[in-house]
């Protein structure tokens, strides 16, 4: 589309129908792919999306501005009216106007109502605590990190600290899942990794197969070795893997009795795999994006599945990931207020909670 906008143009094309499937691709109004389907004239507009608002309410103004250009006004007055005040302020009266002007609007399917032969779906969430050595090093980067935040921000702004906080945000988190992650020389236990392999081996025994999903796929090394030391045989799935492979692994882990665990890195598998050969999932760590983490446990949550299944989520005590996992439900409660729709965002963090996250 972007490529041949001005075919249409020149034209003068009028259709009777545009149906933008993956809304979510012009979810920023900025990009091409937003700027060439909002540019073709048509008599009426479809959206279709599992993600109306992933990040931000500026995504679900976006998809507006295709279907209905100026109904939610334009950017700038939609955010001050909006946005900010829902985002920010927490203001119900705006939130609930927002819903009313959208609601006429949004036919919302969810797979419950449509996919009434799927089984239940649990959900649970395990705490680790670290200890030993292991938390003397949280706490100390934890410091660490935190003066060097402020001092970022206080010397370049927060806007422009964002890729170091980023940064600094991560190694925390990779002190959750393994401190060997960035310490070449780290010879201490990580509290989270004796906790997912003692869930494994109980549900092996048990007769399951287990989806394990991480962010880190230099993490799967660490999970490996452990998996070879216990003799369980497993598949794994990142970026680097072929296309070819990874049809033939998904292939056989669905068929075979034998392999009881695939490895799957969230950017190789959060979308486009169909594994209902497993009936449990586990998410090593917790992802900022819930709709991608969502997507990714309905690998094997789909048609096809004919036994219950069990999704954990691993979560550290008194760190950052409980912070994250405390953020998501606050944002997610109110986007399920807002349209009433289970798909849930982490919003650009303003400079408070970001702050709020090295504490």
């Amino acid at each position: 589309m972007k490529r041949d906008v001005e075919v249409y143009k020149k034209e003068k094309y009028e259709f009777k129908y545009i149906i933008a499937d993956e809304a979510q691709y012009i979810k920023n109004n900025n990009t091409q792919n937003s700027k060439a389907i909002k540019e073709i004239k048509s008599q009426v507009k479809f959206a279709l999306t599992g993600t109306p608002i992933e990040n931000s309410l500026s995504e679900l103004w976006s998809i507006f501005d295709f279907i209905m250009p100026g109904y939610l006004f334009g950017y700038k007055k939609f955010k001050e009216v909006y946005e900010t005040p829902i985002i920010k302020d927490k203001d119900e009266r705006a939130m609930q106007k927002l819903k009313m002007l959208i609601e006429p609007f949004v036919l919302r399917r969810i797979k419950t109502d449509v996919l009434t032969e799927l089984p239940d779906k649990t959900i649970s969430i395990l705490n680790n605590e670290m200890k030993g050595e292991q938390e003397k090093i949280y706490i100390s980067y934890m410091q660490i990190a935190r003066k060097e935040a402020m001092q970022e921000i206080e010397e370049n702004g927060f806007e422009k600290s964002q890729i170091r906080i980023l940064a600094l945000l991560t190694r925390l988190r990779q002190i959750c899942c393994h401190p060997s992650l960035f310490l070449e020389n780290y010879k201490g236990e990580s509290s989270k990794l004796n906790q997912c392999i003692e869930i494994v081996k109980d549900a092996i025994q048990a007769g399951h197969k287990i989806l394990l999903f991480s962010g880190y796929t230099s993490m799967f090394e660490i999970i490996e070795k452990e998996l070879k030391k216990n003799d369980i045989k497993y598949f794994k799935l990142t970026g680097q893997t072929k296309v070819g492979e990874r049809i033939q692994l998904v292939d056989e882990f669905n068929e075979s009795p034998n392999v009881k665990i695939f490895l799957i890195s969230l950017k190789a598998g959060g979308t486009g795999l169909n594994l209902i050969g497993a009936d449990m999932v586990i998410h090593y760590d917790p992802w900022w994006n819930l709709s991608a983490e969502n997507q990714a446990t309905d690998r094997t949550y789909r048609i096809g599945q004919k036994k219950n299944v069990q999704v954990y989520k691993l979560i550290t005590k008194n760190s950052i990931e409980e912070k994250i996992y405390e953020l998501q439900q606050r944002k997610a409660k109110l986007m399920d207020d807002m349209l009433s729709t289970k798909q849930t965002f982490i919003n650009k963090l303003t400079k408070e909670e970001v702050m709020s996250l090295f504490t």
